[in-house]
């Protein structure tokens, strides 16, 4: 092999993953920088606390989980991220579906402790291999209807959720709770635990948080909130009202947690732990590059892909929750005027300070503010403009968002990403399998133009637009449609004019190895024009560059997108040895005629 072949391979293979690229920031710093950093930090942190206490309670799991979870994705986010648009750490959607799974496989306290670890590695695992895959840019096949729908039936679970919390219902131990139909069904069938005192003390804290949001909106109403319930239950208590405590939360609470890496373990929570990774993914590019978009700035889908893997591993083995990208977070980190990743790393930082100084005074926070404050976020999550959107646009994504809603609400969650995720791919690829194909002319100015359909014509030279990409789910009705073509016997060349196909695979090379062995027997010829580079590697590599001959493929001009036809037809005329040839246009049937 030459050195160039050689160097070919070598890049051929290379992964454009920046392992460390948190250096970059050090060599790059400036100054100037610091106060926005800083101060987008100390906001981040002031909702990241309260948040991770959230979440941690919409999961089912201690404080401390969401609290140094929050901190651990925050710290290991910043090392590995190449922008500051994706603030990672808990998040309401994969705490819920933490919790949907949880209840799914009927797990105590203890039990959950001892698998998290493990989902929460696996997680990591996969999009850490995902993204050396290169896979991030998929997720553009999945419908934003998924996300609207999942995120919407999330919401509504964690609202019944807290809920019966606010209202002080105690639910039987071991009773199923992995989906809405059975919350609701066993909220309704313990009504008669009703606690008054807690739902007072829910009353109270949704008016107080409502009044600050009303006037005080820029300020961190949800951590002053919990203050303010902090000190107005411990005055009620003199007047006999009581009502459940948080749990303080110590330092020491924070330990190395070490995965199971049992196969049957695995076997169990492999379908959680993948649902998480693809919900993560989702969030994580989505908000950062809704972001980036809106800074100017660009995002490496496949970098930010491995930061969040990167996370999740941290997370796995330092008692944290799942990470993800939070809309929340990211859009305050953002907004407070963040510089650089160095703002999540500061924010990580002050939120292990915040839980060494504030951790020990949880126990007077009463749980049913913190119920009543995550209704309040779940509540933000129903997105009226998103939803009216994805269900006014096209069938497909109404069809698909209701689908996810209605699988969410009575299934566990995990299955309903998959029945989300897989329905937006099924469309997809129905719409892509059916490539058009369009047949142009010459016009009498010599400008390359699509023909109308004309009868009684005879056909030459037929150049065919492909309008699609050609793959597995193409293969069969490209085959029959180019077939047709040749109905007509006088046709002697056919030009594929691939300048908008961005795929050929396996399938299609063999449906076009048929079609030019038919060509081959009939003395018939086909022609490849604008083809792209990544599409002629394709045909060299399959072989199928030498059957068509290299002198009947032209590559794609970006500057002149019509000159590779205009080569084409130079060599139809060389072909046709000089002789006049008419030039027409396949017109796709429709309405089946």
């Amino acid at each position: 092999m030459t050195e160039n072949g050689n160097k070919s391979f070598a890049e051929s293979l290379k992964i454009e993953i920046d392992f460390i690229p948190f250096h970059a920031v050090f060599r790059h710093f400036n100054l100037r920088n610091l106060p926005g950093d800083f101060a987008a930090a100390v906001n981040v942190a002031l909702l990241a606390f309260p948040q991770g206490m959230a979440y941690a309670l919409i999961a089912g799991l201690p404080l401390s989980y969401g609290i140094f979870g929050s901190a651990v994705a925050s710290i290991a986010g910043a090392v590995f991220a190449r922008s500051h648009f994706i603030t990672l750490g808990p998040t309401n959607a994969t705490s819920v579906l933490l919790l949907s799974a949880f209840a799914a496989l009927e797990m105590g306290s203890g039990e959950k402790l001892a698998i998290l670890p493990t989902i929460i590695l696996l997680s990591g695992l996969f999009l850490v291999i995902g993204s050396m895959g290169k896979v991030a840019s998929l997720i553009q096949y999945i419908s934003k209807s998924v996300i609207v729908g999942y995120i919407t039936a999330a919401a509504i679970l964690i609202i019944t959720n807290q809920l019966r919390t606010v209202l002080g219902i105690q639910l039987s131990e071991g009773v199923d709770t992995s989906t809405l139909v059975q919350v609701l069904w066993h909220t309704v069938g313990h009504a008669h635990t009703f606690n008054w005192q807690s739902t007072l003390i829910g009353l109270l804290t949704a008016g107080v948080f409502w009044s600050l949001n009303h006037y005080l909106r820029k300020l961190p109403n949800v951590a002053i909130t919990l203050v303010i319930m902090s000190l107005v239950t411990y005055s009620l208590q003199f007047a006999g009202i009581t009502v459940e405590k948080l749990n303080s939360v110590s330092m020491g609470e924070w330990n190395l947690t070490y995965p199971q890496f049992d196969l049957k373990l695995v076997r169990l929570v492999v379908g959680t732990s993948f649902a998480i990774a693809i919900l993560s993914l989702l969030e994580g590019i989505s908000i950062g590059k809704s972001l980036a978009a809106r800074s100017g700035g660009k995002l490496d889908s496949n970098q930010e892909m491995f930061n969040l893997g990167f996370a999740n591993l941290a997370c796995a083995f330092l008692s944290g929750m799942p990470a993800s990208g939070s809309l929340t977070r990211s859009m305050l980190n953002w907004r407070s005027g963040a510089k650089s990743p160095l703002a999540t790393l500061i924010a990580g930082g002050l939120i292990v300070l915040a839980a060494f100084l504030l951790g020990p005074l949880l126990n007077y926070v009463p749980k049913t503010a913190l119920s009543v404050l995550v209704i309040s976020i779940g509540i933000s999550l129903v997105n009226k403009h998103q939803i009216f959107l994805v269900t006014h646009s096209t069938g497909s994504d109404k069809f698909v968002f209701y689908a996810t809603l209605v699988g969410g609400m009575l299934a566990p969650l995990d299955l309903a990403i998959y029945l989300g995720v897989g329905l937006s791919i099924f469309l997809f690829l129905r719409k892509a399998a059916a490539p058009e194909l369009v047949e142009y002319e010459f016009n009498e100015e010599g400008r390359l133009t699509q023909k109308k359909a004309q009868e009684d014509e005879v056909l030459e030279i037929s150049i065919v637009h492909v309008e699609g990409d050609l793959f597995f789910g193409s293969a069969d009705l490209f085959r029959d449609q180019i077939r047709r073509i040749f109905e007509d016997k006088n046709l002697k060349i056919l030009v594929l004019r691939m300048k908008n196909a961005h795929i050929l695979d396996a399938t299609c090379i063999m449906a076009m190895g048929e079609l030019i062995q038919f060509m081959n027997e009939e003395q018939r010829y086909l022609i490849i024009s604008g083809v792209r580079k990544k599409i002629y590697s394709v045909l060299e590599r399959s072989g199928m560059l030498e059957k068509i001959g290299t002198e009947n493929v032209f590559k794609e001009h970006p500057d002149n997108p019509t000159f590779s036809t205009a080569l084409a037809m130079k060599r139809a005329q060389e072909i046709l040895g000089g002789r006049e040839a008419n030039v027409t246009i396949y017109v796709k049937p429709t309405d089946g005629k």
